[in-house]
């Protein structure tokens, strides 16, 4: 379990400095933090997230830096690890965990379904849109990964439309990932599947376009950016990333709408320190949290945040919504079916 050095560490020095100045975290900046200022938050908070390695650094230091009497200790793995952890922990009657922020809103819909959560009122949340908070408050998505279309520029087509792959000239030049493997693709099918404009009429049409569907996203981008393959379903961050160092491949954000992966934060119902939780919640939500997630490099979810270079303002492209209950009760029903088009 990781966790900060102390503050007379040289080294945390330097990391205070590095937030204040390179990421514009400085106390004095957070107006949204007064209301708990009269009263720190004080304790150790365990999180468990899936973010990258360093984002998981960036965003415990920056938490810290908000609430230097709180100890964040994090662990860090994949969704599918840390909740297979998590659930050995319950076995065990002693989950540890306060906090998640971890890839989907499909695996916090089976921990609330399993009352293994806790609602909260953020008061950080304008600006979001709607369908990032759980009805109840129980999980707030904090970004937004979206699925879309990639190509590659030696393609003669250029998609607009989803359905621009079942053109000719994609025909056996379209790779993507399994949702066996990706969360992002488990997403994906969950949201066509409740908008019948694409549905699995669309899968079908990729079934018979001889897509190949494998593995996660990583081995698609080097696919498609290699020209191995001209045409790809692919996260927004990977070829967005890669153009802009000049790589040969665009990313399409499809007129229909897209899926997205929102790395939704939510409080275990079992969490020790609930207020630094609730904290941790804000911050997240927050603008300077938003304003981190766009440092990092990803696409922030609230509005007015400036987006990295590359990526859209949120609002200028259709997000498709997906009501994550209904998408668990089909969850093992839409593998099979999937992998009865695909594997």
């Amino acid at each position: 379990m990781q966790s900060n050095p102390q503050s007379s560490n040289p080294r945390r020095l330097r990391r205070r400095q590095f937030l204040e100045v390179g990421l514009g975290l400085g106390l004095a900046a957070l107006p949204w933090s007064h209301a708990r200022a009269n009263r720190p938050i004080k304790g150790d908070l365990v999180l468990y997230t899936s973010q990258l390695l360093e984002d998981a650094q960036q965003t415990a230091a920056a938490f810290e830096q908000l609430h230097p009497t709180v100890k964040v200790r994090w662990v860090r793995d994949g969704t599918t690890q840390l909740l297979t952890k998590l659930r050995a922990e319950f076995a065990a009657n002693a989950p540890q965990p306060d906090v998640l922020l971890i890839a989907d809103s499909l695996a916090m819909a089976g921990l609330k379904r399993e009352g293994r959560l806790q609602p909260y009122n953020s008061p950080s949340f304008d600006g979001f849109p709607a369908s990032l908070r759980e009805a109840e408050g129980y999980w707030y998505g904090t970004k937004l990964i979206t699925t879309g279309l990639a190509y590659n520029t030696a393609a003669t087509m250029q998609p607009k439309s989803w359905w621009d792959l079942q053109k000719p000239q994609a025909l056996g030049q379209i790779d993507m990932p399994s949702p066996l493997y990706s969360g992002a693709a488990m997403m994906m099918i969950a949201a066509f599947a409740q908008h019948p404009e694409l549905g699995w009429p669309y899968y079908e049409m990729l079934a018979r376009q001889k897509a190949i569907a494998q593995g996660g996203n990583g081995g698609v981008f080097k696919n498609v950016s290699s020209g191995a393959k001209l045409y790809a379903v692919l996260v927004d961050f990977l070829a967005i990333r890669a153009a802009q160092k000049g790589a040969p491949i665009r990313f399409v954000f499809p007129q229909e709408g897209v899926s997205a992966v929102t790395e939704p934060v939510a409080i275990l119902k079992t969490a020790r320190n609930v207020e630094a939780a609730q904290a941790f919640v804000d911050f997240t939500l927050s603008a300077q949290g938003q304003e981190l997630v766009s440092r990092q490099g990803m696409m922030p979810a609230r509005a007015g945040i400036a987006p990295p270079p590359g990526f859209p303002k949120l609002g200028s492209f259709k997000l498709l919504d997906v009501d994550a209950d209904r998408a668990l009760d089909s969850l093992e029903a839409d593998k099979k079916r999937f992998s009865s088009l695909f594997v």
